[in-house]
């Protein structure tokens, strides 16, 4: 029954059918918290929460979306390390969900300071999270109102160097690290 739950409100979020999956997805939650926990590692809560996350952000609550984004990305610090894939992608996604929420200045220094160092240093500057990464800091730098000279000067080599890696043919969507 639990692996049905799960696979329902992924589904159902994956679909954006967030309202359906929201109660879905905490329904899962809170019965793998209740019987599952010494048969599950973390991870597996860490992606039910984060599946949350996503659905309150899509619902406009996003205090409250915020709030389990940075829980879970300090959990997947915790349990893999700041240099893991998976960690560098969910802080990617809050940093994501920091600039919709106009916090533009700490998604900026979130990216720049926190996470591109270890992907860089990790994953390697040609991997794609980490042109993710680049791309997603570019973007927080044009549409920063309160940006500066110097950002925009920033801003154009960042551009140039992901737009030299993305292949516009695939439709890949560099936006989202989901």
């Amino acid at each position: 029954r639990c692996l049905a739950i799960f696979q329902l409100g992924s589904a159902l979020r994956l679909n954006r059918r967030s309202a359906e999956a929201l109660p879905v997805l905490e329904a899962n939650l809170a019965l793998r918290r209740r019987y599952w926990v010494a048969r599950y590692d973390r991870s597996t809560i860490f992606i039910i929460q984060g599946n949350i996350a996503s659905c309150l952000d899509d619902l406009g609550r996003r205090v409250e979306a915020l709030r389990l984004k940075r829980s879970v990305y300090t959990g997947h610090v915790s349990t893999l390390g700041v240099s893991h894939e998976i960690t560098i992608g969910y802080g990617l996604n809050l940093a994501i969900s920091l600039g919709r929420a106009g916090l533009r200045d700490e998604a900026m220094e979130f990216l720049r300071d926190q996470l591109l160092p270890p992907a860089e240093h990790s994953l390697g500057a040609d991997h794609d999270v980490t042109l993710l990464l680049y791309h997603n800091l570019a973007v927080i730098l044009a549409d920063n109102p309160d940006r500066a000279r110097d950002d925009l000067c920033l801003n154009q080599p960042i551009h140039r160097d992901v737009d030299t890696h993305f292949d516009p043919n695939t439709g890949d969507d560099l936006l989202e690290a989901e």
